[in-house]
């Protein structure tokens, strides 16, 4: 494989697009050799959608789009990131708040870290923001099935 890959989507602001989102993500990742039914692929994927849903609904109408962008490095690191135009960073609420919702960067935080990565949020040029994660690059040698068994 390359050195390194990129792509990159842009996406109307819009509760339709994290499901675009996260098939633009499986999608490039499978043609980059991972396959699509794998725990670390399920694991991507929420995290795409976690990461396109708060660029949608946390921008309050100030960033018309959102880009999802994909790096892979020598295949060991994998960085995704999703960035909007919209100034304000992301707050982590204290535990003790009861909420319905918010709780999206605390779930990407765990899940990075459960696969070996972190999360960093870093200010664009243009004043917005990008939340990415990065993730050492590994493929695993056999599919989880549908039941989450690997198979033989």
């Amino acid at each position: 494989m390359a050195d390194h890959l990129e792509a990159s989507v842009t996406l109307p602001s819009d509760p339709a697009s994290v499901a675009a989102a996260r098939g633009y993500v499986v999608t490039t990742l499978a043609e980059w050799g991972l396959p699509v039914h794998t725990e670390v692929s399920d694991t991507i994927r929420l995290i795409v959608s976690e990461l396109a849903t708060n660029a949608v609904q946390h921008t309050f109408g100030q960033s018309p789009t959102f880009t999802v962008g994909l790096t892979l490095v020598r295949d060991e690191h994998l960085r995704i990131g999703v960035t909007d135009s919209h100034p304000r960073f992301p707050k982590r609420l204290p535990a003790a708040v009861q909420q319905d919702n918010g709780r999206g960067m605390v779930i990407i935080r765990w899940l990075a870290a459960e696969c070996g990565g972190k999360l960093s949020v870093l200010p664009t040029r243009e004043g917005g923001k990008t939340v990415s994660i990065e993730l050492p690059w590994t493929v695993p040698a056999r599919p989880v099935t549908t039941a989450g068994q690997q198979e033989p």
